[in-house]
């Protein structure tokens, strides 16, 4: 299948301007930019009543919208699975003759360190142990302490990790991959709409969209980051007695963002893919060795009981009504789904940037499933090994989750070189925000400069910047509530969204259908000009 271009007579970046050295869209970058350092401002000045709308925005967005987003959700990964199998799963990504930028294992490691990456260091051990012990609900409403408990908690892990998550980020990556490299749109959100919106994508509808991308990307990123500050916060007061508190949390913030800035400085190969290639091996040998060292037997049988106890409870975990459980319910499964919704257009839009020449079959199968397994095998190592260590009254974790973000180093304490594996889990995610940060900057970057990718440096380093204040600001306006405030500014942001997500459902499957049908077209073409030909030759 050959490239089959919009006929469009905008060109990319055509509604860009040349200001203080830099090439920004009107008026996306604009109104972004104000409403974001914005909201800095207020949260800096008054804490305490941002915190206070943050906290109501969510609490009417779980009354009122629960149900929204697992129907959502649900949806998304039906059609990603539908796409995967049917006949649109053999056309490919910038054409036929298109072939991939970077090998497999690098395109793996750099969609996987951008996804969850800080999520699987927090949460690895922290999440099981808490549904387990009723740390904040159990799913279902299980007795929390039985065998029962331990099994859900594995399983409820994997369900709010695995397929359901990555088929978001898997549609939106293929929408926006398809309709830049197969249609020569602009690498940014607006243009997955082309099909639902034709020419009105380069009017105020698309300058909604991307303005909306940008917004629910810095809020997720932020969530993240947040996260991964609390967690090496934690880790430097568990090795040298350093105060965890919010400012040494946003003193972590700075570092890694500068960090960040210097690998956003570097680009695409020379940094992202750098540092997601160290950090997946690093990641690998960190796994392995726990595996060795941990309780063995239990984590080798788990990959198997926790994977048969996923494909088990997934329609009960999937559902929305007649629930008993809807402090876990709201508090845990809905969070992520909003989470992952907010990152949606960072992640898939930096898949998008890297998968060019991949099968859509092959595009889906890899970012859904590959990241499965490793979650899978993630969870089934980090929470064996941190149940198993409750239940046997090893160490801190016999008492259940304390600070969630210190259950991991909590873990290691009571494994072998105990100091060395500390200051790795740090290391790593240190890396992980890296990653994160430098390319959630990049693909900001894009939509704010209307689908260029070669934007200049100046504009990376604004949004990396602004990415690290909002991540501070959220930690310091929610105080001693600092993990929920960072939840309810990802949930907030993330139900517009869900919105977007759906339409870009439609909008893609018609887009793909066109070209199916297409491809047919020319296929029959060119098989009746051969059998033609071949007449003409048999006659003479």
């Amino acid at each position: 299948m050959t490239k089959r271009f919009y006929k469009t007579d905008y060109e990319t970046g055509q509604d860009n301007i040349s200001w203080f050295g830099l090439d920004v869209h009107n008026p996306v970058f604009f109104i972004a930019a104000v409403l974001m350092l914005s909201f800095v401002g207020a949260a800096v000045v008054a804490p305490e009543t941002v915190s206070v709308m943050l906290f109501a925005a969510r609490d009417w967005v779980l009354e009122t919208f629960d149900w929204f987003f697992v129907l959502g959700v649900n949806i998304v990964f039906v059609f990603c699975l539908v796409v995967l199998v049917s006949p649109l799963g053999r056309l490919r990504i910038g054409g036929s003759e298109a072939r991939p930028d970077f090998s497999t294992p690098s395109w793996l490691a750099m969609l996987f360190s951008a996804g969850i990456g800080i999520g699987l260091m927090f949460w690895g051990a922290a999440e099981p142990l808490a549904y387990h012990t009723d740390w904040f609900g159990t799913p279902l409403g299980v007795e929390p302490g039985t065998e029962a408990s331990a099994r859900l908690a594995l399983s409820a892990t994997m369900f709010h990790w695995g397929l359901n998550a990555w088929s978001i980020y898997a549609v939106l990556g293929l929408a926006l991959a398809y309709f830049a490299f197969s249609k020569g749109l602009p690498l940014t959100m607006r243009s997955a709409f082309y099909p639902l919106l034709g020419e009105r994508i380069w009017g105020w509808p698309g300058h909604l969209i991307d303005i909306l991308a940008v917004i629910a990307t810095l809020f997720g990123l932020a969530t993240s980051l947040g996260l991964g500050a609390q967690q090496v916060a934690s880790g430097l007061d568990f090795l040298f007695g350093i105060d965890p508190g919010i400012i040494t949390q946003i003193i972590v913030i700075g570092c890694i963002t500068s960090i960040a800035i210097l690998s956003v400085v570097r680009g695409l190969d020379g940094g992202v893919k750098v540092l997601s290639n160290i950090n997946m091996v690093m990641a690998g040998i960190f796994l392995l060795f726990i595996f060795i060292v941990g309780p063995t037997s239990v984590i080798a049988s788990g990959f198997w009981v926790n994977t048969v106890d996923y494909v088990r409870d997934f329609l009960p975990l999937s559902n929305w009504v007649g629930r008993d459980d809807t402090e876990w319910f709201h508090g845990w499964t809905i969070f992520y789904w909003a989470w992952w919704v907010s990152w949606s257009p960072f992640v898939g839009m930096f898949i998008a940037r890297v998968s060019k020449g991949r099968t859509v079959r092959e595009f889906l199968s890899a970012v859904i499933f590959v990241p499965l397994l490793i979650t899978i095998a993630w969870f089934s190592t980090f929470g064996e090994t941190a149940i198993f260590q409750y239940e046997n009254g090893i160490g801190e974790l016999a008492d259940g989750v304390g600070e969630v973000s210190l259950v991991l180093f909590q873990m290691l304490d009571h494994l072998p070189f105990a100091a060395i594996t500390s200051f790795i889990a740090i290391v790593l995610v240190f890396v992980f925000f890296v990653t994160s940060s430098d390319s959630g900057s990049l693909v900001i970057d894009s939509i704010t400069a209307g689908g260029k990718l070669h934007a200049p440096v100046p504009q990376r380093i604004f949004w990396a910047t602004i990415e690290g204040l909002v991540a501070a600001v959220l930690l310091y306006g929610g105080g001693a509530q600092a993990l929920q405030g960072l939840q309810a500014g990802a949930i907030t942001a993330g139900l517009p969204f869900m919105v977007v997500l759906l339409v870009c459902c439609y909008s893609l499957w018609k887009g793909l259908w066109s070209d199916l049908r297409a491809q047919r077209a020319l296929e029959a073409a060119r098989k009746a000009a051969t059998v033609s030909g071949s007449d003409v030759n048999a006659k003479a």
